[in-house]
């Protein structure tokens, strides 16, 4: 094991056998009954909805997004929080299936602040805000899978504050 490990374990009086990442993420997979054509388009389109602090007046982190690049196949976002100002990357793939009317999203977040440990869900909510204010948890087919382990504090994240 890794002696750096074992240290920031102690330090954050955590175990070394506790699940999850080591540092401030989330992975999610979602699978939508839809094209991936379209689902590329309500997301840039959601993106670009959000990117002034104008959506956090009334609470939350539904703002400060900023398209950094994005084709049929991959989205590339930055999202700043409203308060502290921190950074995270977020990176969609799309990928069809169902001989391409529906799409599967490989969706990450991760936070640029490399002693972020914890995020209350951060990463999370910074994924399912957009993937819920385009529509697309009312798609077809929607589903999601992750986990605590994939995505730091995902169980407790409250995405109406984050």
């Amino acid at each position: 094991m890794h002696v750096g490990r074992w240290i920031l374990a102690i330090l954050l009086g955590t175990s070394v056998c506790d699940a999850g990442p080591l540092h401030a993420q989330c992975k999610v997979d979602w699978y939508l009954g839809l094209p991936c054509k379209d689902v590329y388009h309500l997301l840039v389109r959601q993106i670009q909805k959000w990117t002034s602090a104008s959506g956090c007046t009334a609470g939350g982190q539904r703002c400060l997004y900023k398209l950094q690049s994005a084709s049929v196949h991959f989205i590339t976002a930055k999202h700043s929080g409203p308060v502290h100002r921190e950074v995270e990357d977020i990176h969609f793939r799309l990928v069809s299936y169902d001989f391409y009317s529906s799409c599967h999203v490989a969706a990450m977040s991760i936070s640029e602040t490399w002693f972020a440990v914890r995020d209350h869900g951060t990463n999370y909510c910074n994924l399912y805000n957009l993937i819920e204010g385009s529509g697309l948890t009312q798609s077809r087919g929607y589903r999601e899978v992750t986990s605590e382990f994939q995505c730091t504090q995902r169980s407790t994240a409250d995405c109406t504050v984050y």
